[in-house]
């Protein structure tokens, strides 16, 4: 048992220093060093030496510990007690494993456990077990384990008893026995709970973090992790493990970037173990490989791989050459022998039960396959074996790989089956996540299905296309955000957010850094949001009810096949598929039509017809021509682009221009939108932020339009007061700088007068506006995430239920924009749509360019 000490005795005896220095080190080695300080004898001596050393080693300090280890066992031969000499000898071990002299402390240990018995030798049995597992010998980690917890049991002794289970816990949870671990984890919390053991209580709680992320629960896993983080940080300790996990899991969640800058900031701590710090540079390759670096990824590797293999640490170094090879394969190499080096890795991670085993697997058989190689079958048919572990991210993994075998063999069937498994448990993947930033970043998981599926479907009708088009893109797209656990904490911590924004604008001095860190952590606690079958899974896409929808009007979805556009028109009951260009020429015209329209917007000439016609060429080639002719002269067309196309001015296009024109992400948020109805009789909502350069002229003369509206001004206009009357509103008209974040699309925002409206703020809504006008310059862009999902102000509010959005897709000219906000508004109050009214924009303008190329610049976003 601990004493933790009262006011009259506040000292623990020497014998119990080592059960405080796990459990307050920071208290643990203070008493150390006193005891040291005033005692001659060698019994006391031993353990306050030895407890040092503990606190040292798990501080990352393990050359100090080390010197203190070794007077310890001094100290301990002195005193001729053969147990004390088994025990310190085994600490002294498992310290020399951690600096990565391997073979030299698990000789120490072998001595220790030759030299005990009862349950000094049981602890030495469990040190050995732990070491054995940070070196990937799970069987026989399991075994020792097993064996200590029987000594503990009979002599017992609650604290070790505890400590084995926490260690078997592990064990269990490194070779995918979950309910085990689970189930063992509960046990160990409840003794170190009842025997007063602050730090390894704290580690339990990390653990059930590890589980839950094995399970798939991502925000489980996160809010475990910052739940032990609290009580690490109450006990003054910051173990590195915490940060190999989270970063993990925010490798899982597709934020790559935040993992590397976790490690990166981790890795700066010279205090680190030789174990530690190897695990922290081959997670920084696992992180750097996911955000596109393969050469810094391999770099990384080969480092890490060096550390493991002096460490005698082979689990992990065979994890190093995975993300090793897979770099190797990112940065191009093919070839017989990459194959042959990944098919040998992948089977002894198999034999480790690594659940990393079928990323090897399907290399290999990737590799195989592009050689001919008769061995690709087998490859990738054992990569399918893992479609039914629990983890989804594993089985879309196992699906992927019999994809890719059904493509070898030319079976378009078998591809399409095995991708719609591998996007189903990614489905189900993506239903465990509550924040709509997670559930856009985890499309990218499914970009690998989804490219292949399209790859096959291309081949076969227009309506499979078209469905297998929306498979992933709606999957991504469609689902609403999940409010968070705690709306008034959020609502609280993004008006902090406010105040500080508001603090740099003023120039007051060092408040950016405060803003990211507050930024940083509300992304963390959205991060933690749970989700829910009912949120997050999209129903089937319909394609018959889309082509009932569309009527004799013309729906256009661009689906992107291995860099080529393919055109899908809609109308007439009828699908027809068109070729046209690639998506890199569309790109690159993209981004020169909407240079020239800044331009314009600044007042500097440009061709606006020159540059139509390419972009136009570029995006649809021969299909434009075809959209015409089966457009009818009264038709309206609704365009779904890829992401990376979404922010197209189409009403610049010359085959469009003439018509009413919408973009949508997605068929299926399109079909959703036509179904919203807006509220009766609904109420109006005009207002304009700080600093327009027209003074917010607009807003006043709409207010003269509509008398009975919500008017929000001259600093009435801040976010708790737009979101109140937002909420559920028919119509709103927001007037205020916009900014987008293509770092953080999440805070892309509206600047109101108290501060940004974010994305964050909008998701707060109970109700979405029915329709809303943005008058901001690049209001409607939104961030493309992978190859199918958006992140952005556009993009939430659809999802929320918003039927439609006029928003600017480029810069514009603020005088022109409000001469057009006017008109805008006086079509739909004469019954026009978005579409419609910003036609009559368009011819409006006639040969003032400026004014047509403010007119091109807004799109009407939905319905």
């Amino acid at each position: 048992m601990v004493t933790t000490g009262n006011a009259s005795d506040p000292r623990a005896a020497p014998e119990e220093l080592l059960a405080l220095a796990l459990s307050r080190p920071t208290e643990a080695l203070r008493q150390a060093r006193t005891l040291a300080d005033e005692t001659t004898d060698p019994v006391a001596l031993s353990y306050a030496r030895q407890a040092a050393g503990i606190v040292l080693r798990d501080a990352g300090d393990v050359p100090a510990a080390l010197t203190e280890l070794r007077a310890a066992l001094a100290d301990a031969r002195r005193s001729g007690d053969a147990e004390r000499i088994a025990d310190v000898r085994a600490t002294t071990g498992a310290a020399l494993v951690m600096a990565g002299r391997t073979r030299t402390g698990l000789a120490q240990l072998a001595a220790a456990a030759e030299g005990s018995s009862g349950a000094v030798r049981a602890r030495v049995l469990l040190r050995r077990g732990y070491l054995l597992l940070t070196l990937g010998r799970h069987a026989e980690a399991l075994a020792e384990t097993r064996r200590a917890l029987a000594g503990f049991r009979a002599a017992g002794d609650e604290i070790w008893q505890a400590r084995a289970l926490n260690n078997r816990a592990a064990i269990h949870l490194a070779v995918g026995s979950l309910a085990q671990a689970e189930h063992d984890v509960a046990a160990a919390e409840r003794l170190f709970t009842r025997t007063g053991q602050q730090l390894e209580a704290a580690t339990t709680t990390h653990n059930r973090g590890e589980i839950a992320y094995c399970r798939g629960d991502l925000p489980g896993a996160l809010a475990r992790y910052d739940e032990a983080a609290h009580r690490y940080d109450a006990l003054a300790v910051s173990p590195p493990e915490l940060a190999l996990d989270r970063c993990t899991a925010l490798l899982a969640a597709g934020l790559a970037g935040d993992a590397v800058a976790v490690l990166d900031a981790t890795l700066t701590d010279t205090a680190l173990s030789p174990t530690a710090r190897a695990e922290l540079v081959v997670t920084g390759a696992m992180a750097a490989l996911a955000a596109d670096r393969p050469d810094d990824a391999a770099a990384r590797a080969r480092e890490a791989r060096r550390l493991f293999r002096r460490q005698e640490r082979e689990w992990w170094w065979l994890h190093a050459d995975l993300v090793l090879l897979r770099a190797r394969w990112a940065n191009g190499e093919r070839g017989r022998r990459l194959a042959d080096e990944a098919a040998g890795l992948g089977r002894r991670l198999a034999a480790l039960r690594s659940e990393d085993a079928p990323v090897a697997l399907l290399l290999a058989g990737q590799l195989a396959a592009a050689s001919g190689s008769p061995d690709a079958g087998a490859l990738l048919a054992e990569a399918g074996r893992y479609r039914t572990r629990p983890s989804a991210l594993v089985r879309a993994s196992a699906w992927l790989a019999l994809a890719t075998d059904r493509d070898r063999r030319g079976d378009a069937r078998g591809v399409l089956r095995a991708c719609s498994a591998g996007l189903a448990a990614l489905d189900d993947h993506r239903a465990t996540l509550g924040s709509s930033e997670l559930r856009a970043l985890a499309s990218r998981h499914g970009d690998d299905l989804a490219a292949l599926a399209l790859r096959h479907a291309v081949t076969g009708g227009s309506r499979r296309l078209l469905a297998w088009g929306e498979r992933w893109r709606a999957a991504a797209l469609t689902q609403p955000p999940v409010r968070p656990p705690s709306e008034a904490r959020l609502a609280e911590r993004l008006g902090e957010l406010r105040s500080r924004t508001r603090m740099v604008a003023d120039d007051a001095p060092g408040r950016g850094g405060a803003g990211a860190a507050l930024e940083a952590e509300i992304r963390r606690e959205l991060h933690r949001a749970p989700g829910g079958r009912a949120h997050g899974v999209a129903p089937p896409f319909d394609a018959s009810a889309l082509v009932a929808a569309v009527e004799d009007d013309v729906f256009v979805e661009l689906l992107d096949v291995d860099g080529r556009l393919h055109v899908l028109t809609v109308t007439g009951g009828r699908v027809r598929r068109h070729a046209a260009g690639t998506l890199d020429e569309a790109t690159q015209a993209l981004v020169a039509a909407r240079f020239l329209l800044r331009q314009l917007a600044r007042g500097r000439p440009a061709d606006l017809t020159g540059t139509g016609r390419r972009l136009q060429e570029a995006l649809l080639g021969p299909s434009a021509a075809a959209v015409v002719a089966e457009a009818g002269p009264s038709a309206r067309v609704v365009v779904s682009p890829p992401p990376a196309l979404q922010a197209t001015p189409w009403g610049l296009l010359p085959a469009l221009a003439d018509r009413p024109v919408s973009t949508v992400p997605s068929a299926a948020m399109w079909l959703r939108a036509r179904e919203v109805r807006p509220r009766a009789p609904g109420r109006t909502v005009l207002a304009a932020g700080p600093g327009l350069l027209t003074g917010g002229a607009e807003v006043d003369a709409l207010a003269a339009a509509y008398p009975d509206a919500v008017l929000l001004r001259d600093g009435a206009a801040t976010v708790p007061a737009t979101l109140a009357a937002l909420d559920g509103a028919r119509l709103a008209h927001i007037a205020a700088h916009g900014t987008f974040r293509a770092d953080s699309p999440m805070f892309s925002s509206l600047e109101l007068d108290d501060g940004p409206l974010t994305v964050h703020d909008l998701e707060l809504l109970r109700e979405a506006p029915y329709r809303l006008v943005l008058s901001a310059c690049d209001s409607g862009v939104m961030a493309p995430v992978g190859a199918h999902a958006l992140l952005g102000l556009v993009a939430s509010l659809l999802s929320m239920g918003t039927a439609g959005v006029v928003a600017s897709v480029a810069v514009v000219n603020d005088e022109a924009t409000v001469d057009l906000m006017l008109g805008l508004h006086r079509g739909l109050a004469a019954g026009g749509d978005p579409a419609e009214v910003l036609l009559a924009a368009r011819e409006r303008a006639g040969g003032d360019v400026l004014r047509a190329a403010t007119a091109a610049s807004f799109a009407a976003l939905g319905v």
